[in-house]
C-alpha cells in the first residue's frame, strides 16, 4: 500500500498539481493586494474619496462608523464594500488566467508538429497509405 501511495504522490500531474495549487495561493495574494492596496484606492479617489473596504449596511438600523465598531457592538451588518474588493479581485484572476491559457495554448498550437504527408495515394480508393504499404489499409487492394 505504500508503495502505491508513493507511486500515485510521485506521478507527474498530482506533482503539477500541487505546484499549481501553491502558485495559484501565492497568485492570488498579489492580486488581492494590488486590488486592495492600488486599484481599489484609486477607483475610491475618483469616486469622490470613498473607501470601499468600509461600505456597509447595519440591518439593526443603528449608525456605526466603520464596520469595526458595528462588529464590536454585536450588530448585524452587509459588507458590500467587501463584497465589492473581492469581486473584482476575482474579475482581474480571471483576465490574468484566461490571458495565461490564451498564450499557453498559442505556444502549444505553434509546437505541434505538422501532420505527416501521406507517402502515395491508392489507385483504387484514392486513400492515403504508407509508403512501404504493400496492401492499401482501406480497400486492402495489392499495391505495386
Amino acid at each position: 500500500m505504500l508503495q502505491e501511495f508513493k507511486s500515485f504522490i510521485m506521478k507527474g500531474n498530482v506533482l503539477d498539481l500541487a505546484v499549481g495549487v501553491i502558485i495559484g495561493a501565492a497568485f492570488g495574494k498579489i492580486v488581492n493586494s494590488a486590488v486592495n492596496d492600488l486599484i481599489m484606492p484609486l477607483v475610491g479617489l475618483f469616486m469622490g474619496k470613498v473607501d470601499f473596504s468600509n461600505l456597509f449596511v447595519t440591518l439593526s438600523g443603528g449608525s456605526y462608523p466603520t464596520i469595526a465598531a458595528a462588529k464590536a457592538a454585536g450588530a448585524p451588518t452587509l459588507n458590500y464594500g467587501i463584497f465589492l474588493n473581492t469581486a473584482i479581485d476575482f474579475l482581474i484572476m480571471a483576465l490574468v488566467i484566461f490571458m495565461i491559457v490564451k498564450s499557453a495554448n498559442k505556444v502549444r498550437k505553434a509546437e505541434e508538429p505538422a501532420p505527416a504527408p501521406p507517402g502515395r495515394e491508392c489507385p483504387f480508393c484514392k486513400s492515403a497509405v504508407h509508403d512501404e504499404a504493400t496492401r492499401c489499409p482501406h480497400c486492402t487492394s495489392e499495391l505495386r
